[in-house]
């Protein structure tokens, strides 16, 4: 097996419109890509460059899921199918049909050798909503879909039993690197440019919104 690396420096990416555009879905392993700068997600590091070099806790995702109000115990209730015991700040009664905001949240693990891997939280339910559109109103301030123009680390070519795959790695503006495969059509356009236009899904933390992951959604031409 043979590889070959272009790999640049390159200056950093600003953020661009506001997109509401269907884009691309993402990967959920991130492999081989990392940061040698540490970002404002770092809560470890290592000195032992055989262990793992960074750990990063960092909002993932949002849904909005439908339920219905089960048991009042006190001043909680649980939300059915699932028993989930939440607060009952809007007063709600048992049969009320209820909308609820779950958060996801990942630990990404960057070892010595910049390899990352990802570890997802369980849905859970953060607050609730009397109908669906105060929902999606809510979590559509906090997952923000972009365009923004990011730095283009490099380019490469993997061959293996005579077939050869294109890559292309890209640093988002959250410090975070994704490499994603390209055709040949691609590869050939972006084998000498410094900055690419991509999608982004921008995900921001509930309690803290400065707080935020931004993810490769697709490519913008």
């Amino acid at each position: 097996m043979t590889e070959q690396h272009v790999i640049k420096k390159r200056r950093r990416p600003k953020i661009g419109i506001l997109m509401a555009a269907p884009v691309l879905a993402l990967a959920l392993v991130l492999a081989g890509c990392s940061t040698d700068t540490k970002s404002v997600f770092h809560t470890d590091s290592s000195t032992d460059s055989s262990t793992v070099s960074d750990v990063a806790q960092v909002p993932w995702d949002y849904k909005i899921v439908e339920g219905t109000v089960g048991d009042l115990i006190g001043s909680d209730m649980t939300i059915l199918p699932d028993n989930t015991l939440m607060p009952n700040d809007n007063n709600y009664a048992t049969g009320d049909k209820i909308w609820g905001l779950q958060f996801m949240d990942a630990e990404i693990i960057t070892d010595a050798q910049k390899r990352n891997e990802i570890r997802l939280s369980a849905w859970r339910t953060i607050k609730t909503f009397k109908d669906e559109n105060s929902a999606k109103a809510d979590m559509d301030n906090l997952k923000l879909l972009l365009t923004t123009e990011v730095d283009l680390v490099g380019v490469y070519k993997t061959e293996y039993n005579g077939e050869v795959r294109n890559f292309a790695v890209v640093e988002l503006p959250t410090g975070n690197r994704m490499k994603q495969p390209i055709d040949d059509k691609r590869y050939d356009a972006l084998a000498k440019a410094k900055t690419v236009n991509v999608y982004l899904e921008e995900v921001h933390d509930f309690a803290d919104y400065d707080l935020a992951y931004a993810k490769f959604r697709g490519w913008a031409n």
